[in-house]
């Protein structure tokens, strides 16, 4: 599942165009939460590094309501340790803010080159890696072309999305290294101008000039600086980063000739499943995804270093599986059973896809995550769609009929409470997305000690994994359905209309884009978690 920057494809585009609880403790009074006055002012520093984690009445800003959770209900209560399964691309367990948080399989020698536990995975210390060296991968509709059986009830379908795919990624490369030279060409000329490369916004507003080069340069510097980008080198940056995605996308997602898969499995044949190994790391520290994804949900809380996560009290289970392309759906359903049954009580699920051959034997895994109790959380997915209409897999249901009642999918909030509230990339749905959460520019972990501001569903689901943590390490007699029935339950409604996906036309009551009508809220979950605890 990929994430977005901070300026989008569309912002860039328009350079060309233009220049060139307790009973003393009270629940959010949520019928209120429609008089408060909207935030105008743009989030400080420390606001948009810890949005999720803020509260919509206090702050103005459509956070979790979590560091009111722990102010005003955790205080000095002692939790349960609870595993919280990371089904994800690699995880760097050595990063500082995770390195305490990280699941040691205690029955499992390190590095004996034997299966300890007898679970049939050799050296898992920290969970398993499904990929062996394999990172890199195609789409699921690009591998169902590159077989070439027509008699693929997807193939049609598979084949009217290439075609609509392959020149839509071919022209926005064309279209980003055009105004990447444009940019370029701009800071060599400002940097010219003021004799040096570090110039300020403040300065190249003050320019003066009739030279119409310069003058075209300060317009295009400007426009920069209106989305968002403090500098043309950071324009710069973004543009090279962005190139290096589409990139990816044409020469190994889009690519009917490529083959990632190194781990010397068949992702067809469900008969084999002791495949890939213990090495649990990203292959390359551009393979963040996981380890920003972990930090959401248990970076160390209050240790003076980048982040905090959601839940204390929390293990995380490493489970490789997440590739940079499609998964593949035998991975998918045996990474849930692995960390069902090396004790996970959450599952994270921060992936999606539009197609899925094997979508039977997933829906079987996440079954099977119900049987035994465990929640699994989902994103919604980032494609601006109905996934009531549009599929997004994996899901928990056949023609709306469920198989499992501890299955969450969440879309995503931007950090503005108002008609801009759905991020504009979320996927949404009244039947199957269960409740939203904050998605878009969420600050958590990155390899190699960094810290990074990622937006997706991919960012919000972890959220809503670690209001699972709690209630589960808090309230441990809870069962993992109570758990999902509490977080639908407790969230805050929203009575408003919104933006939906990202298309001003389309303006609907919040409560019509998703099925409990809610945005997730750790403090009311915990309050309500301490009454059902008490009742049964």
């Amino acid at each position: 599942m990929r994430t977005f920057k901070a300026l989008s494809i569309s912002a860039f585009s328009a350079i060309i165009i233009s220049s060139c609880g307790t009973a003393d403790i009270v629940s959010t009074p949520i019928e209120n939460i429609d008089k408060n006055p909207l935030k105008v002012s743009e989030l400080t520093k420390a606001e948009k590094e810890n949005w999720g984690h803020l509260d919509l009445v206090k702050d103005t800003i459509p956070g979790m309501s979590v560091d009111k959770a722990y102010t005003e209900i955790i205080k000095n209560k002692k939790g349960k340790k609870v595993i919280v399964a990371v089904i994800d691309s690699g995880i760097d367990i050595d990063h500082e803010d995770l390195d305490g948080v990280i699941w040691v399989n205690k029955k499992e020698k390190p590095g004996n080159g034997v299966d300890d536990d007898r679970n049939g995975y050799i050296d898992d210390i920290h969970g398993w890696n499904f990929l062996g060296d394999g990172y890199d991968e195609q789409l699921e509709f690009i591998r169902i072309l590159a077989n070439g059986d027509k008699s693929n009830p997807d193939y049609a379908r598979a084949q009217a999305e290439y075609e609509k795919e392959s020149p839509k990624w071919t022209e926005r490369k064309t279209r980003y290294e055009q105004i990447l030279a444009q940019v370029k060409s701009t800071h060599e000329t400002l940097t010219n101008h003021f004799g040096k490369k570090d110039y300020t916004k403040e300065e190249v507003n003050a320019i003066k000039t009739e030279d119409k080069g310069l003058q075209q340069s300060v317009q295009l510097a400007k426009y920069m600086y209106g989305n968002g980008l403090d500098s043309l080198q950071e324009a710069i940056k973004e543009l090279e980063d962005g190139l290096v995605s589409i990139n990816e996308r044409l020469n190994y997602h889009l690519n009917k000739e490529f083959n990632g898969r190194l781990n010397g499995d068949d992702p067809n044949d469900f008969t084999t499943k002791f495949y890939g190994n213990g090495n649990v790391k990203p292959v390359k520290k551009s393979e963040s995804h996981g380890t920003h994804v972990a930090g959401i949900i248990a970076a160390e809380r209050n240790n003076g270093l980048g982040a905090n996560g959601v839940a204390n009290n929390v293990e995380i289970m490493c489970v490789r599986t997440v590739p940079n392309g499609d998964e593949y759906d035998k991975d998918v359903a045996l990474s849930i059973r692995y960390a069902v049954d090396n004790g996970a009580k959450v599952i994270n699920g921060s992936f999606g896809k539009s197609f899925s051959p094997h979508s039977a034997y997933v829906r079987e895994a996440i079954a099977y995550a119900s049987e035994k109790d465990v929640v699994f959380v989902h994103a919604a997915g980032n494609d601006s769609k109905d996934v009531d209409t549009e599929a997004n897999f994996p899901d928990d249901n056949v023609d709306y009929v469920e198989v499992s009642n501890t299955y969450i999918r969440v879309g995503a909030l931007a950090p503005k409470y108002g008609s801009g509230l759905l991020a504009s990339f979320s996927n949404y749905g009244k039947k199957n997305v269960d409740v939203f959460a904050p998605g878009a520019s969420v600050y958590s972990t990155t390899p190699e000690n960094e810290y990074d501001t990622k937006g997706g569903t991919s960012m919000a689901a972890p959220g809503v994994a670690g209001i699972a943590a709690l209630i589960r390490s808090y309230y441990p007699k809870l069962s993992a359905a109570q758990v999902k029935q509490i977080i639908m339950d407790s969230g805050l409604a929203i009575h408003s209309k919104v933006i939906v996906g990202g298309n001003s036309e389309d303006v609907r009551p919040f409560a019509d884009v998703v099925k409990s009508g809610k945005i997730a809220n750790a403090y009311n979950a915990l309050i309500m978690a301490s009454k059902m605890s008490h009742s049964n």
